[in-house]
């Protein structure tokens, strides 16, 4: 299944997959010889299914486990199904990498991933910063992503990694759940994609211009789910694509 996936990136190595689609999301780690990095991505959901749970009111916030993230802060918080969901695959995922980079010799890390499989893939990026060498260099492609935690968060993922980018499209409504007003906060790093399909990069976290995500849909109501989809520069991306 994954191999056929990655098709459209010539060379690229599956390394290991796993994940059931239900309890477990699906995830693969494989090497893309064309960039020389690991390469970390974690399956999304059905878009409609997924804003109902991420615009309840209960949407909690909670600590990261210190047993998989050592030494981290307290003060770090994340959506608790977010959190549940990373640690399932967790410690396969970071096997699999360790074994990419021993047989490349390389140490670079780059994570994608949609819908909550970006949301997966931010806490896979603090939980492999922290369990790999010092040298690893990482990079965040991420699309259609939901918050994911609190402003210790969003100043954690700022200051640690310098090339990360989600990607948000149009009225696409996901990215502006859970909402701030729950203490949910997104990282900087946002490239926004506009209806003419013309992109706007949006400084600082939450950026509240109606040319970013948080400013073009104020609320649920205004956003148009299908836009979660794509296109992403002519791709789509959901079960029914790739």
């Amino acid at each position: 299944m994954f191999e056929a996936a990655c098709d459209a990136l010539p060379g690229f190595e599956v390394q290991a997959y796993g994940g059931d689609g239900d309890a477990v999301p699906r995830w693969f780690v494989g090497y893309w010889p064309t960039e020389n990095t690991a390469v970390v991505s974690h399956e999304g959901t059905d878009p409609t299914q997924f804003l109902s749970l991420l615009n309840d009111a209960e949407a909690d916030l909670t600590t990261l486990d210190s047993t998989l993230f050592p030494g981290l802060s307290s003060s770090i918080e994340v959506h608790d199904g977010f959190a549940t969901a990373q640690a399932a695959s967790a410690t396969a995922v970071l096997a699999a990498v360790k074994a990419v980079f021993s047989a490349k010799g390389i140490s670079s890390v780059t994570l994608a991933g949609h819908s909550l499989g970006s949301a997966i893939s931010s806490i896979d990026a603090i939980y492999l910063k922290l369990n790999l060498p010092s040298s690893t260099t990482f990079k965040s492609v991420l699309h259609g992503t939901p918050r994911v935690g609190n402003q210790a968060f969003a100043d954690y993922m700022d200051a640690n990694f310098s090339d990360y980018t989600r990607i948000t499209h149009n009225l696409d409504p996901i990215p502006i759940v859970p909402g701030r007003f729950l203490g949910y906060v997104h990282a900087s790093g946002e490239d926004h994609i506009e209806s003419d399909n013309s992109w706007e990069h949006c400084d600082g976290q939450d950026n509240t211009s109606t040319e970013c995500s948080t400013g073009a849909v104020p609320n649920i109501f205004d956003g148009n789910i299908v836009d979660h989809l794509g296109p992403y520069n002519g791709i789509w991306i959901g079960t029914l694509y790739c």
